[in-house]
This record gives C-alpha cells, sequence and structure tokens, in this order.
C-alpha cells in the first residue's frame, strides 16, 4: 500500500496555499486598507467609494446583460450543435470537432480584435465590403457595442459549452423520446418534455461555467467595449487602478472581493451540478441504443449553416489578421489590394525593441513557467490520487480553487502583495502569478493519468529495494508522460496567450506578447497587431508540435 507520506504533502499545502490564498488575503486587507498602494490604517471607507460610485449602477446593469446574454448564447448554440452532432443524420461530423477544440486555441485577444477589424464602424472591413457593395454612406454594424460583445464572448464560450453538453447528448438513451412519441407527443413536446430535463445538469452545468468565464473576460469587454464606452466589472477595474495620478489598489480591491465572491459560489454550485449527474442516468446494463434522426431536406440547409460557423469561428479570425499584416491600411480585399501587400508591419515589428523584449519575456514565461508548473502539478496529482487522506483533499480543493478566480481581481490581490516586496514589475511575480492562476490546467490531466496507473507497480518497486524518489523517478513519472505533455502544452499555451493578469502586474520591462499587442491595438496600429498577433499563434502552436514531438520520443524510449 502507498504510505501516505504526511511530510510531502503538508508541503505541498503550504506551497499551494500560498499561491493560490495569498493574493486572496492580501486582496481582503487591501479593501480595507487607507494607503491607496500600501497598507495604512484599517478603514471601511474604499467599500463606501465603491459602492457608493453613480457610474456603478450602469456598469453592473452592463455586466448582468453581457453575462447572461452571451452565456444563454452560447448555450443555446453549444445544445443545437450538440443534438445535430449526436443525435442526427448531418454530414461532415467532422466538423464539430474542430468547432470544439480549434477556436480554444485562438486567443481570446485576437479572436476579439479579428471582429473589431472586421466589424469596426470606421474602416471594418466588412463594413467596407458592405457599404461599397450597398451604396450605403454609413456602416451597416458597429462591433463597438454590448450586442457585439455577447456575439463575440458566445462564440469564445461556445465550445466549452459544447465539450460539457455533448458527452451527455450522445449518452441519452433515444429510447424514451420514442416512448414519447408512441403517446402521442410531438417532436417539440418530446424535446421540451423529455430530452431537455434529463440533459439538465449537463445545461446547468454549461450555463454555470459560462457565467464563470463571462463575469471574468477582460479581452472582449476590452477590445470592444471600452471603444465604444461600454464598461463592464473587469474593464471598470482595470480603469479603477490605471487612471488618474494616484491608483486606488483598495478601492477596487473591495468591488473585487464582490466579483470574487460571486465567482467562487457558481464554480461551488458548478462543481455541485457535475457531481449529482448520475441521477439523471438513462444508460444502463439493459440494451441502450442511440437513435439517429433523418433530418431529411434541412440536412443540407442545416450544414451550410455549421459549415458557415466554422468560417466565422476558426478561418475567418486568422485571415482577417494574416490579411491585415500585409496591407499598408485597412482596405477592402480587390485586385489593387493584393498588389499593394507587403512586409512592412512585419519588419517594423520583429525591429521593434518593446515588442521584441515582449516576445522574449512570453517565451521565457511560457516554457520556464510551464515546466515548473507541470513539476508542481506532477506532485499535487499523485498525492491527490494516490494519497487519499483528508489533507490530500484539502490540496485538491486549493489546487483547483484559482480556477474560479476572475483573472482581472487576482491580479490586483498578487499587485497589492508584490508592491511590498521587490518582486513588483519583474518576470518572477509574473511567473509566480501565472502559475497561482493556471495551475489546474496541470493537475488536472496529471490527475487523470495517475488514475490509470496501480499502486502495485508503486509497491513492487519498494519490494525491490529502491526509496519512494527512485520508484517516482524510474518507475511512475515515465508511465504518465502522456499526462505530463498535456499539462505542459495547457500551461504553456496559457501564459504564452495571458492578458488579464499581465494587464494588472505587467510593467516596462515586464511585457509580454498579449499586453504589446493590445497596446497595438489603443494606438489603432492595426497592421502592427496583426503582425505580432500571428506571431503568437505561431508560438503557440510550435510550442504544441514541439511538445507532442517530445511526448512521442519519450514514449519511444519507455517502449524500447
Amino acid at each position: 500500500m502507498t504510505s501516505k507520506r504526511p511530510g510531502l504533502t503538508w508541503s505541498l499545502i503550504a506551497i499551494v496555499g500560498f499561491l493560490t490564498l495569498c493574493p486572496v488575503l492580501m486582496l481582503l486587507l487591501g479593501s480595507f486598507s487607507q494607503g491607496l498602494t500600501a497598507f495604512g490604517q484599517f478603514t471601511t471607507a474604499k467599500y463606501v467609494v465603491a459602492y457608493t460610485d453613480p457610474y456603478l449602477l450602469e456598469v453592473f446593469g452592463n455586466t448582468v446583460i453581457f453575462v447572461l446574454g452571451s452565456t444563454v448564447f452560447a448555450t443555446l448554440l453549444a445544445l443545437v450543435l450538440a443534438y445535430l452532432n449526436t443525435r442526427t443524420n448531418i454530414p461532415c461530423k467532422s466538423l464539430f470537432t474542430v468547432l470544439s477544440i480549434v477556436p480554444m486555441m485562438i486567443p481570446h485577444l485576437l479572436f476579439s480584435v479579428s471582429w473589431a477589424l472586421l466589424l469596426n464602424p470606421s474602416n471594418g472591413l466588412l463594413n467596407l465590403v458592405l457599404k461599397d457593395f450597398l451604396g450605403l454612406s454609413a456602416s451597416p454594424f458597429d462591433i463597438y457595442t454590448l450586442e457585439g460583445m455577447i456575439l463575440v464572448e458566445g462564440l469564445l464560450n461556445m465550445p466549452i459549452a459544447y465539450l460539457i453538453i455533448a458527452p451527455a447528448m450522445a449518452s441519452f438513451d433515444g429510447a424514451l423520446e420514442e416512448a414519447s412519441r408512441v403517446g402521442g407527443a410531438g417532436v417539440w413536446r418530446t424535446l421540451w418534455r423529455v430530452t431537455l430535463p434529463v440533459l439538465r445538469p449537463a445545461i446547468l452545468a454549461a450555463f454555470v461555467l459560462g457565467i464563470v468565464r463571462s463575469l471574468a473576460s477582460y479581452a472582449v469587454p476590452r477590445v470592444l467595449g471600452m471603444p465604444g464606452r461600454v464598461d463592464v466589472l473587469a474593464t471598470y477595474l482595470y480603469e479603477m487602478i490605471s487612471t488618474g495620478f494616484a491608483p486606488d489598489y483598495g478601492q477596487a480591491a473591495a468591488l473585487g472581493m464582490s466579483v470574487l465572491s460571486v465567482s467562487i459560489g457558481l464554480i461551488v454550485l458548478y462543481r455541485a451540478l457535475t457531481a449529482s449527474g448520475d441521477k439523471f442516468v438513462t444508460i444502463s446494463g439493459r440494451g441502450y441504443r442511440p437513435s439517429v434522426i433523418e433530418l431529411k431536406k434541412a440536412r443540407l440547409p442545416l450544414f451550410a449553416a455549421i459549415s458557415l460557423l466554422s468560417l466565422l469561428m476558426v478561418v475567418l479570425p486568422v485571415a482577417v489578421l494574416l490579411y491585415t499584416s500585409l496591407v499598408p491600411y485597412s482596405m477592402v480585399p480587390s485586385a489593387q489590394a493584393f498588389a499593394a501587400m507587403n512586409w512592412n508591419h512585419w519588419i517594423e515589428v520583429l525591429q521593434d525593441p518593446t515588442s521584441l523584449l515582449a516576445l522574449r519575456n512570453s517565451l521565457f514565461l511560457a516554457v520556464v513557467g510551464a515546466t515548473l508548473g507541470v513539476m508542481l502539478s506532477l506532485f499535487i496529482a499523485y498525492v491527490v490520487v494516490k494519497i487519499r487522506t483528508r489533507a490530500a483533499g484539502l490540496l485538491e480543493s486549493l489546487s483547483f480553487l484559482s480556477f474560479s478566480f476572475p483573472g482581472i481581481v487576482i491580479g490586483i490581490g498578487f499587485m497589492w502583495f508584490f508592491v511590498q516586496t521587490p518582486l513588483y514589475a519583474t518576470l518572477t511575480a509574473l511567473l509566480l502569478a501565472y502559475i497561482a492562476t493556471y495551475l489546474p490546467y496541470g493537475v488536472r490531466p496529471l490527475a487523470s493519468a495517475f488514475v490509470q496507473v496501480h499502486a502495485h507497480l508503486e509497491e513492487s518497486s519498494l519490494v525491490c529495494g529502491a526509496g519512494p524518489l527512485t520508484t517516482f523517478r524510474r518507475v511512475i513519472v515515465p508511465l504518465v508522460v502522456p499526462g505530463i505533455v498535456s499539462a505542459w502544452i495547457l500551461m504553456a499555451t496559457m501564459f504564452v496567450r495571458e492578458l488579464t493578469v499581465s494587464v494588472v502586474l505587467s510593467r516596462p520591462g515586464s511585457e509580454v506578447l498579449a499586453v504589446q499587442i493590445l497596446n497595438f491595438a489603443d494606438d489603432g496600429l492595426w497592421g502592427k497587431l496583426s503582425a505580432l498577433g500571428i506571431v503568437m499563434i505561431l508560438i503557440s502552436t510550435g510550442l504544441v508540435l514541439l511538445a507532442a514531438c517530445a511526448g512521442r520520443h519519450f514514449k519511444g524510449m519507455r517502449a524500447g
């Protein structure tokens, strides 16, 4: 039997507790501090000022509409796509895989920027095309609105909702629907009275998680909301600490505590919903058989609609960035535009000292940060899966706590901590904040890998005289290489594209790619922005390919 190893468990609890609870504690203390950027006399004045601001009511209303609107849109779209993919005879179902995976590789910042390039009212490419084609005097669309924000955020959150709903839909026993139809109910009544109630836990889980993601969203409100003067809580908090002669971090912390409390409560609700899924099981040992619904004449029109959605979510964002990086200014695609293409924006970006520094910093944080994060996640996952004690349960809860932290809020908490130390405005501060924020992305795949490793293998090594550390290094680790590779890929790509924590902690000298891209967007330098955005996508793709090759190499060595 695996020993309890209390020393390892409590050491990890101390490390993870520091990373996850420290910013929350600093956020709480800062909200009661009289000082602007340092601790002073404790007071509740920050809460009074923050919550009596007349503008807060408008911000709160915008936030509710944005969060609920984008979440409803994402959940309904995911529900329709999951139903078409798992229950109907729609052709080319591989498109659904593309829709559910590939968009998650496109950073939210670049996805938002691509829609700004397409539909901004001054020179958006689609607006220019429609104005020329229809002879309009004004742009027909304005992406810098609350409706535009809801559209883009909903498209970004749809893949996550789909990944939650589709498995539940695929495992639904079609005999229940058939029994309803035999009883005289129509298709819509069966869907409303039978299908949706059984899928309720998955739908509610997707909806709650969508609310959490939308509440924490910063890229879409920053790129599309701020130009149109549509503030939500995320951008309101950022403006509170970035504008004015003396930013008041305490006031932002006071407001951030409410956002953090709501987000944590929603995550608790999400875990409760996913844990209660067994109450709605419809597949047992008795003859389960999935049914396929014939779409008949609607088959091709629905396929065309899915193809258009794939174009909007996968092809168009990357294509518009590439096109904009090559043309001298916003031009309608034409023979003249293609003749004017050049590499000037690329050359300017690659010769820009700040962009090169941001590139080096992001690569350093991705490689070093992901490596350190995976090493920590490896021990955490081992303790959580193999050492089943109350302390291990506490460690699991702490390691997944940061999943509920909105990036802009926890960034303020880290700001309160680092401003008291020499780490302020350094890459080390970003490194620690990244690992703390994205630790669940390392623990989750490694925990799944450890579940598949039987305890007898470890016991055999110990019986043969190997020590615990040697057993872990020579026996356990080689068996979970696929999980290590998956964790490293996830963390590295997250670190390359990270924005919300970076925008609070990054300072001159510690710029990263996402912050530099955001600076280009604020200055209207769309060509440079697009070139640097393509570089970010290429780096993320390269890291994935590199890690995959390393995983195959180590698996080959193990097999040999």
